[in-house]
């Protein structure tokens, strides 16, 4: 059964998102040799789906929006192999579903998303058991699905989706699958603790070949212009803290010239850290 997170949607205005500004990086970091993380982003509606860039601006009148970032995990190539698959499943089922609602077939938004994860799963595992080179190879999840004021959203193990409403505090939408992160929900730790805790990466779930159920944890925010998102691996997280990348998307300083929203928090996290691939997305309600 997945983790359903209802949010409700913000005040009423006269004021209606007509569509996004996007902005996408990956940095492989300043330790690793591979990047395992991959990005998505998508556009799409009844009749296809288009790949969109790394930089740009769309409305809703060309379909909805697809955005996702997908941390491998599993060695050698093994890692990066498994997040590609989660971003290629993404981009083969979803435009399908979508084509289904077109049509009249109504399943919803929550449940097409839980199924994805679910087919992406037990894709990693039939690949993980058929060659052994690729046995306990893993991927997180963290995607979101923009429609006129709606963004759906799925996510499974410790990459991030943020909420920064135009007239509000940034909010952590997604929950992290980790050990540490429910100790901070049980309160044995606090979250300042469980940042530098030696287990913090420990994964309670994730999109893995040796997994044998998932509960995603599925939800939908209501969205208004001037609100943005961020998703994220945890290499971004590891350099940034939360108010770090508040800070960042909403005031960028003159200190990061021409880079992008994506790329400041990418390119601070690097130099804080860069230990581990950092991938970051930011989506701006216009």
């Amino acid at each position: 059964m997945s983790n359903q997170n209802e949010i409700e949607s913000p005040p009423e205005s006269e004021n209606v998102a007509t569509g996004l500004s996007w902005s996408a990086t990956t940095d492989i970091g300043r330790v690793r040799k591979d990047n395992e993380d991959a990005f998505l982003a998508l556009e799409m509606d009844a009749k296809e789906v288009r790949r969109l860039g790394k930089i740009g601006k769309a409305g809703f009148d060309e379909g909805d929006m697809i955005f996702a970032v997908s941390d491998g995990m599993g060695g050698h190539n093994a890692g990066e192999f498994a997040s590609r698959i989660a971003v290629e499943k993404i981009t083969e089922l979803l435009p399908t579903a979508f084509r289904l609602e077109a049509q009249g077939m109504h399943r919803g938004a929550p449940d097409l998303l839980e199924e994805l994860c679910h087919r992406i799963l037990d894709e990693i595992k039939r690949l993980g058991e058929a060659y052994s080179e690729l046995e306990g190879m893993g991927a997180t999840l963290s995607l979101c699905w923009f429609a006129p004021d709606w963004m759906h959203f799925c996510h499974v193990g410790d990459s991030r989706i943020y909420y920064l409403p135009v007239d509000g505090k940034m909010k952590q939408v997604s929950e992290d699958h980790t050990y540490t992160a429910w100790l901070v929900r049980t309160g044995r730790l606090t979250p300042s603790q469980a940042r530098f805790h030696p287990k913090k990466n420990i994964l309670s779930q994730s999109l893995n070949a040796k997994c044998t159920t998932i509960e995603p944890q599925i939800g939908s925010i209501g969205f208004e212009p001037g609100d943005r998102f961020v998703i994220c691996s945890d290499g971004l997280t590891d350099g940034l803290s939360d108010p770090n990348i508040d800070d960042i998307v909403r005031n960028r300083p003159d200190r990061y010239g021409e880079r992008s929203a994506a790329e400041s928090i990418v390119y601070q996290s690097v130099c804080n850290s860069g230990k581990d691939n950092t991938t970051a997305v930011v989506v701006e309600a216009v």
